[in-house]
């Protein structure tokens, strides 16, 4: 449902909302304070004093503004600054309907937790104005490479069917340990479901619902070059399969071992890159075919560094 009044983005975020349900609160500041507990009644007086909470006709709301069941409440949330992520994206391509984007590692594609202004989509809307940008798909904050995100709503969802009936040719490369034994190139086809812990995913019985596409480019000594092609999008794909392989991939910091939260190191990063992808757009009928700019370590830089 379209309301009549819609705050602005502010820093490249929209508000929140919440709809006023029937009952005994004498102003909306009763309620607000009431319903979100986790947030002292003196943080809701300053948002209200700085303007930063108003309904849908546009109003500003006050400390006194009566409660009114139905009404439409837009607020922002306050969060505390957030530590800058040192690496930039990098736009490679856009049209009227279609952004490319070359992400670098660390940084995640959308707010989640304790990421909201450090994500690429608020920096590309607070950088280039574009305040109907959406990303078609995500990949991790730990990965690097091509994020496409949807320019024009009209449009959206015909991107969103490519991906949605496997459209999409992806390739990625990572570094990993390497196993003549295997019978390369392989097909790793599983069933991927949620693990005890929330960060992690896990192979399961039961009908395979991922499937990847390993192929070696080189090795050297103990490590490898491959390229990963996920036929599905199951979320950390291509970490579990390789990681159920025997092959972790370099720098992960989730599977097999999950490393404590804030661990992250920048001269570190997971060796994965989300390298290329084809599609045809089907706004012109053209084929696109997209790849990163960036590169992973050489296998000589992995075999001094890990033997």
């Amino acid at each position: 449902m379209k309301y009549p009044h819609t705050p602005p983005l502010r820093d490249g975020v929209g508000p929140s909302s919440v709809v006023l349900p029937l009952g005994p609160w004498p102003t909306v500041l009763d309620f607000l304070v009431g319903r979100f507990a986790g947030v002292a009644k003196a943080q809701w007086l300053e948002r209200l004093q700085a303007g930063a909470v108003s309904d849908d006709w546009g109003r500003t709301l006050n400390a006194d503004t009566p409660y009114a069941a139905g009404l439409r409440v837009y607020y922002f949330r306050a969060l505390p600054p957030e530590p800058r992520i040192p690496f930039e994206e990098v736009v490679l391509y856009q049209d009227a309907h279609l952004l490319v984007v070359d992400k670098p590692h660390f940084l995640p594609v959308m707010p989640s937790g304790k990421y909201l202004q450090e994500t690429v989509l608020v920096r590309l809307k607070n950088k280039l104005g574009l305040h109907d940008l959406v990303p078609i798909h995500r990949i991790d904050r730990d990965t690097a490479g091509l994020v496409l995100f949807s320019v024009n709503p009209a449009t959206r969802d015909a991107y969103h069917a490519l991906f949605r009936n496997h459209q999409v040719a992806k390739t990625y490369e990572a570094i990993a340990p390497w196993n003549r034994a295997l019978p390369w190139p392989l097909h790793r086809e599983s069933r991927i479901a949620e693990s005890a812990h929330f960060m992690q995913q896990t192979e399961v019985d039961g009908p395979p619902n991922a499937l990847t596409l390993i192929t070696p480019l080189e090795n050297l000594g103990g490590w490898a070059r491959y390229q990963l092609e996920p036929i599905t999008g199951q979320r950390h794909q291509l970490r579990v399969h390789m990681a159920a392989l025997g092959l972790p991939l370099v720098g992960d910091g989730i599977y097999p071992v999950l490393t404590p939260e804030g661990s992250a190191d920048y001269a570190q990063p997971l060796q994965l890159l989300a390298q290329a992808i084809a599609l045809t757009c089907p706004v012109s009928g053209r084929a696109l075919r997209f790849e990163s700019r960036r590169v992973l370590w050489g296998l000589e830089e992995v075999r001094e560094a890990f033997g």
